[in-house]
């Protein structure tokens, strides 16, 4: 029997990825690993392989569209193995041809075959299917008896989706609904008809319109959740870097490079083993307390901003964290991160100093209950222990945290102790 490539769970949570691209193209022989399609995860684009060594026989779904995870995307043909014939009662039609016209909800009945005998090929079922469109909104156009070519589609290259069919049954649902009472019509006065004229706009302006999708869709998706369903509370804090600046002048001297993300992410997984509380993660309704700090950093792209993760931070010396911050940087602008070097954070860290950004606040990355923005290094003048002003590298955090786990309280203790260790650096080897 033909092997089934499904759609796989690339994380617990994970309910659908979009096909980017397919690699392969039917009659393609392949080897158990080799990439067949890349997809979108809530995270970033991986590879779907071959499972077996094989002939990639059936490709059901295309580029751009949305597939439900564990759904068959394709199936391979094993060595020596060829597709089973059609019965003979139904039409005479190509395996493929009969997949694709069933997944779709097309009655091969109606379909004029080009092949030889008049057999159906699959050229025949993609003229039939004049509408693009996913499975899912061929499936619902069929049970309420819409006509596809009469839906306007929203998808890639104006492929119908499913929601696209429901904005439709709204509609005539909507439609159906029994209008109100309207007052007894009367004669048309001049000031009547002069009412009726059509009001005026002004002129539409020029734009560039793309659709919301891919990374950009995801992060609207994840942030616009956190921000409903995640009451944040905000904190600030400034630290005095002095004693950081001077370190990195030290390192700076030996040719030897430090960079206040890599000191935040250190001095975070310091703190945060101190305060547990906003080493978490919230889901389906249970806390996770994390016994080692696994840092995420906010890096930003070009379409978006991705997080991978420096996991075990609170383990690693200053010189590991910038080796691994600087590597994992560099992978996620090349779009070359994998799914573990961007999952299992307990933390992020967005640093916009680098931007000119003073302070800012951040949205919480779920199912993380805390998130740190942090501004630029300001001079700024502050008292000393005499009350007298003097000029001082000066840091602005801005914490967020989920109040539905994280008190002000610990908050508070957490940002009293993020501080307390940027001005203190030595206590880093405690």
């Amino acid at each position: 029997m033909p092997v089934p490539i499904i759609m796989p769970k690339f994380g617990f949570t994970l309910e659908s990825c979009q096909i980017v691209q397919w690699l392969v193209r039917e009659g393609d022989r392949v080897r158990s690993g080799d990439p067949l399609c890349e997809v979108t995860t809530d995270k970033v684009n991986m590879e779907v392989e071959a499972t077996e060594d094989g002939v990639v026989h059936q490709i059901l779904y295309q580029a751009g569209d949305i597939v439900p995870v564990t759904e068959v995307i394709c199936y391979l043909l094993r060595e020596g193995e060829v597709a089973e014939a059609a019965p003979a009662s139904a039409p005479n039609a190509t395996p493929l041809a009969r997949r694709i016209a069933e997944s779709n909800h097309l009655d091969l009945a109606a379909v004029q075959g080009s092949g030889r005998d008049g057999k159906i090929m699959r050229r025949d079922v993609e003229q039939a299917l004049k509408v693009r469109a996913t499975p899912a909104a061929r499936r619902l156009a069929a049970e309420h008896g819409i006509d596809l070519a009469q839906v306007p589609g929203t998808g890639p290259a104006g492929r119908v989706q499913g929601t696209d069919v429901r904005a439709v049954i709204a509609e005539r649902a909507a439609q159906a609904a029994p209008e109100p009472p309207v007052a007894p019509a009367r004669p048309l006065g001049k000031r009547d008809t002069q009412d009726m004229a059509p009001p005026s706009f002004p002129a539409p302006t020029d734009r560039h319109v793309v659709r919301l999708e891919g990374m950009r869709r995801t992060i609207a998706q994840r942030l616009q959740k956190s921000f409903q369903t995640a009451p944040h509370i905000f904190l600030e804090a400034t630290a005095d870097m002095s004693a950081i600046e001077g370190l990195r002048k030290t390192l700076k001297a030996r040719h030897e490079k430090l960079s206040v993300t890599a000191v935040l992410i250190k001095a975070c997984a310091w703190a945060l083993l101190k305060h547990p509380a906003l080493n978490a993660t919230l889901e389906n309704d249970e806390i996770s307390y994390w016994h080692t700090a696994n840092i995420g950093m906010a890096v930003a792209l070009p379409d978006g901003l991705i997080v991978p993760v420096i996991h075990n931070a609170e383990k690693l010396s200053l010189q590991s964290i910038q080796q691994e911050v600087d590597r994992l940087a560099d992978l996620a602008r090349q779009g070359k991160l994998t799914l573990d070097q961007v999952s299992g954070g307990t933390f992020t860290i967005s640093n916009m100093g680098m931007f000119g950004v003073d302070r800012f606040t951040a949205i919480i990355n779920p199912p993380q209950v805390a998130i740190l923005a942090v501004g630029r290094i300001v001079q700024q003048f502050v008292p000393d222990a005499e009350g007298k002003p003097v000029l001082r590298p000066m840091l602005n955090l801005m914490l967020s945290a989920d109040h539905r786990v994280v008190d002000g309280a610990h908050a508070a203790h957490f940002l009293r102790d993020l501080r307390l260790v940027l001005e203190t650096p030595s206590l880093l080897a405690w």
